[in-house]
């Protein structure tokens, strides 16, 4: 089995529709949930984030409900978006990054439509996942420094965007590409082909200044 690691944050909806996917895998149990904090990942990338792109944010909200819909997944918006999702990133962490924590937050946030910028907010799905005191789980500094480890590691490995399943270090990015990620899961020897080995090696023919 190949190292599979699913990279995320809270804040992406797409990770939360993804996530409803990914429980379906046949290789699952295999697959380690990667928080990650995308907006340092941006930041590293000179990129705005989709939802900070006025015309952009506009066609993603409306392409989101019209996909939750058409996959069957409930989907309810948080109170504002793009939010701060670092109180909700060190809680899942605190809890051990388990699938119980992601589904529990993921729940909570684009399920459910609650807040999750902050221990306030977040105190009833910490009580679900056996957290007591929210400010002291996130704000530990052991727990700060595993989200900023994963973000550098994630950043190392090229991550790009959220979600992202990494199949053996090679990266497949968006819920709308996931029937490619379990076509190579069931068969990694695609990856081989002629024509998508010809693909990537494609030569740039131009370059824009930055």
């Amino acid at each position: 089995m190949p190292t599979l690691r699913w990279y995320f944050d809270f804040v992406s909806p797409y990770s939360y529709l993804h996530w409803q996917k990914v429980k379906r895998l046949p290789q699952f149990e295999h697959i380690q949930p990667v928080p990650i904090a995308f907006g340092a990942v941006l930041h590293h990338l000179g990129n705005l984030g989709p939802a900070e792109i006025p015309a952009k944010r506009r066609f993603m909200y409306r392409q989101l409900l019209w996909t939750a819909q058409a996959e069957g997944t409930l989907l309810r918006f948080p109170p504002g978006h793009p939010f701060n999702p670092l109180a909700a990133l060190r809680l899942c962490l605190a809890a051990g990054a388990s699938t119980e924590a992601v589904d529990v937050l993921f729940d909570w946030i684009w399920r459910d439509g609650h807040a999750a910028d902050s221990a306030p907010a977040l105190r009833e799905p910490a009580t679900r996942l056996g957290i007591s005191d929210v400010e002291a789980a996130i704000g530990e500094p052991a727990i700060k420094e595993q989200l900023r480890r994963n973000t550098d590691a994630a950043i190392e490995a090229g991550v790009f965007g959220v979600p992202t399943l990494a199949i053996d270090g090679e990266l497949f990015w968006g819920n709308d590409t996931h029937p490619l990620m379990a076509a190579v899961l069931d068969d990694p020897g695609l990856l081989d082909r002629p024509d998508w080995q010809q693909a990537v090696a494609l030569p740039m023919a131009v370059q824009r200044s930055r």
